[in-house]
């Protein structure tokens, strides 16, 4: 199944799905439900920066699709009182693009590069001297008579964002202050999100109900508030539109999202495992060719979550699938005295 068809991908699908988490983004720390660790020592950092009238440090945040990198730099923006120009490493092509937009900013501005581990590395090495010491070096004319500009560019802070953090080269991981890894969210948290989400929309939500989408979320709230919106279209064509825990679990079901939040496809990949691999170890290169998935997906989207529930091991030999993911799937374990579940 294409990405862009799946309910349960933490990856945005569509506008629409650009203008939900506009809608339902939280704006200070105090609205932003989970990653306490995170906020109490951005808090900190935030307000020392403050205190001292200087730009906060270059921040790096990393983690799975969805978890809220992009929420969370508007939620530093706001609570530093600072604009922030928002753009992706595939955007940045050239040198000059990176030129354009760094000479646009204010001082204390914030830029935020999300997929910054996609950045071309000829503007990678533009940035470096722009990050250390707010300067931008430019190459003017070509061959014998180019020659460098220097421009000075105003203190600014750049947030980058990234679900794959070993692909960022060293010389940029070391030029940020602080390195953030944002983790899955506890069920309860997700529900706290579901209802605050479920507020805004002006949807009637039963605790029951909201608790069965938390379950069935991925610890993800993207995945949550896009839950949400199918469950309350369901609740509006099939029920008086209250969302109660029968609404909530027949519209799941109807979605094919089971009680853990896997789909067909997470299905696909564990009883590819199981049944043409004897359960592993299989590489990632093979599994992707045997399921007709990108191994870049499976190893972004796919594998963190399934890691995350115990239903998957990586191995030096390749993926294995666990006894916990025999169990869910209701398959006969091979053992040594024969198929036992």
């Amino acid at each position: 199944m294409p990405d862009e068809e799946r309910i349960i991908t933490p990856e945005n699908q569509s506008n629409e799905d650009n203008v939900l988490d506009l809608t339902l983004r939280p704006r200070t720390l105090k609205e932003y439900i989970g990653q306490t660790k995170v906020k109490q020592n951005l808090e900190i950092f935030m307000q020392a920066a403050k205190q001292r009238g200087e730009p906060i440090e270059h921040v790096l945040l990393y983690g799975p699709p969805g978890l809220g990198k992009t929420t969370l730099a508007g939620v530093i923006a706001n609570e530093m009182g600072v604009h922030i120009k928002v753009t992706s490493g595939p955007a940045i092509e050239r040198s000059g693009d990176l030129a354009a937009i760094l000479t646009n900013l204010e001082p204390g501005d914030i830029l935020f590069i999300d997929e910054i581990h996609r950045l071309n590395k000829v503007v990678e090495e533009v940035l470096y001297p722009a990050m250390e010491d707010y300067s931008l070096d430019l190459v003017v004319g070509k061959g014998p008579s180019a020659r460098v500009l220097k421009l000075d560019l105003p203190k600014f802070t750049l947030i980058g964002a990234t679900t794959r953090i070993s692909l960022l080269s060293s010389p940029l991981r070391d030029r940020f202050g602080v390195i953030y890894p944002l983790n899955f969210y506890e069920e309860d948290e997700i529900k706290k999100i579901v209802e605050r989400s479920a507020k805004i929309l002006f949807t009637d939500i039963e605790p029951p109900a909201a608790e069965i989408l938390s379950q069935r979320s991925r610890r993800t709230p993207r995945v949550a508030n896009r839950l949400l919106k199918r469950v309350r279209d369901f609740a509006q064509v099939r029920g008086d539109g209250r969302v109660s825990e029968p609404i909530a679990k027949q519209a799941l079901d109807m979605l094919e999202v089971d009680a853990l939040g896997l789909d067909q496809v997470d299905r696909k990949i564990l009883l590819a495992i199981i049944e043409k691999f004897n359960g592993g170890p299989v590489g990632v290169q093979t599994l992707a060719a045997a399921t007709a998935e990108e191994m870049a997906t499976i190893e972004d989207v796919y594998e963190p979550f399934l890691m995350q529930i115990g239903f998957l091991d990586r191995t030096p030999r390749g993926r294995v699938a666990t006894e916990r993911a025999y169990k869910h799937l209701g398959m006969p374990k091979l053992s040594d005295e024969g198929f036992t579940f």
